[in-house]
């Protein structure tokens, strides 16, 4: 009798299954050919603030789109992008830098009661700063709202 009624208070909203905040999609292109997909040989990403490369995809692997996570504890979030990243002798990272900012408003969706709110990003806006060796030659973000995984947001030229 004690066991029926320890499970009758559970219900279905009480196991969180939608809950995940969106991560923000890039996509890389070639420069001279807009429409192509271009991989980034080695690409290592560091969060700004972290210092561990993002754990979205495998590191140093050639990629013509990631993952990328967004601070919901902060309007913007830095990413430097390297590429054709690897470790000399003494372990000194080596390859081409970029650093890219998003900056972006932080709203909360309610998905459920055991998922409670989940962060959703919007007004994205990206950056790039520059350096002596830039190897990206444009940003453009392709969908300002970060909701979903399933659309890109961002376009990255090189």
């Amino acid at each position: 009798m004690l066991l029926a009624t320890g499970f009758s208070g559970c219900e279905k909203d009480d196991i969180c299954v939608d809950g995940d905040t969106p991560l923000l999609v890039v996509n890389f292109y070639d420069s001279e050919d807009p429409s192509s997909a271009k991989n980034v040989t080695s690409l290592r990403v560091i969060g700004i603030g972290n210092g561990d490369p993002v754990g979205t995809f495998t590191d140093r692997s050639n990629r013509d789109s990631i993952q990328l996570p967004l601070r919901a504890d902060a309007p913007r979030t830095g990413f430097v992008l390297i590429r054709d990243s690897a470790s000399d002798s003494e372990g000194v990272e080596t390859g081409n830098r970029d650093t890219l900012y998003f900056d972006y408003e932080i709203t909360e969706d309610f998905i459920s009661r055991a998922c409670g709110f989940v962060p959703n990003f919007e007004n994205l806006q990206a950056g790039i700063q520059d350096d002596l060796s830039i190897w990206i030659d444009s940003v453009r973000v392709v969908n300002p709202t970060v909701e979903s995984i399933q659309t890109t947001h961002v376009a990255i030229y090189h």
